[in-house]
């Protein structure tokens, strides 16, 4: 799938030679075009259009080591024929403290990678609204997503594309599950709430791992994501601590974890609005050949 050292796109140049560095290369990009087919982020119109322009999709760049990784494994995808999309790369500048605002639009001039750099003070809202002592993620996280919607319908976009990968999916699964009483996660694909936009994660199958050893192999500079300043006791960081703990004793939990959430069973949980526990009777039980436990509706 790799090829030469000439032959590459500039987010590529310099790349290690290393065999290792070659088959996560091969991964995270074999990876990324799986999520995009599966949960069909190429609108089907866009695959089969002739001399139309193709759509354009709004990706997000922070200046951590998933969105460096997003970045160019879309291009990647791009250039080699296989996503048939314009990609904008957009940075949000929030205004927090110290935030080195020279270091993205340096990268992406010197990569040759269209993009916008957008600030935006949400950071000072941020700090006047939310009670001391609470944490800024939350209402952090929805100033930065409304800027974007509106940016994305100002350049011309028909998407969002965001850089979560596996483990931010797994731990906000776990998130629900403990604090907010219900399963539910970031899909990896929907439309916001206004219906004009989707919202993209291509790193969905990614493992974090995999993303922090490609960022760091290809030297990017990434840009921390605590600016904001320490906070202690973050839900996130108690849940991702324990998974943490899970894998450590049994390596591959969260691949596993990871799965169930592709695999779910509606009769065998015990939500009346997925499954019709009503009208289920002993005539209406039809076996499953695979799994002769798991009933079926006719």
């Amino acid at each position: 799938m790799l090829d030469d050292a000439d032959d590459i796109h500039p987010l590529f140049a310099g790349a290690p030679k290393t065999t290792g560095f070659r088959k996560l290369r091969k991964r995270v990009v074999r990876q990324a075009r799986e999520a995009i087919e599966q949960y069909g982020m190429v609108e089907k119109d866009a695959r089969h259009a002739e001399g139309g322009p193709p759509p354009k999709w709004l990706v997000c760049l922070s200046g951590g080591k998933d969105s460096y990784t997003l970045l160019a494994v879309l291009h990647e995808l791009k250039w080699r024929g296989l996503l048939p999309v314009d990609i904008l790369a957009c940075n949000l500048d929030q205004g927090q403290p110290g935030f080195p605002a020279t270091v993205l639009p340096k990268f992406l001039e010197d990569m040759g990678v269209p993009h916008r750099i957008e600030y935006q003070d949400t950071y000072s809202v941020v700090v006047d609204k939310v009670p001391q002592g609470r944490t800024y993620c939350a209402l952090c996280s929805r100033l930065r997503r409304g800027n974007l919607y509106r940016i994305a319908r100002e350049e011309g976009c028909s998407a969002v594309v965001l850089g979560h990968h596996r483990d931010d999916i797994l731990e906000t699964f776990f998130m629900n599950l403990f604090h907010g009483g219900r399963l539910a996660t970031m899909p990896p694909k929907l439309v916001n709430e206004e219906g004009d936009l989707f919202v993209y994660r291509p790193l969905a199958h990614v493992a974090e791992e995999d993303c922090d050893r490609f960022a760091r192999a290809m030297n990017y500079p990434i840009i921390p994501c605590d600016l904001c300043g320490s906070q202690d006791g973050l839900q996130r960081q108690q849940v991702k601590q324990i998974l943490d703990g899970w894998e450590a004793n049994s390596p591959g939990r969260r691949q596993v974890m990871f799965r169930a959430l592709m695999n779910a069973r509606p009769s065998h949980l015990l939500d009346p609005k997925l499954f019709d526990f009503e009208g289920l009777t002993r005539e209406s039980i039809k076996f499953d050949r695979e799994d002769e436990q798991m009933p079926k509706l006719r």
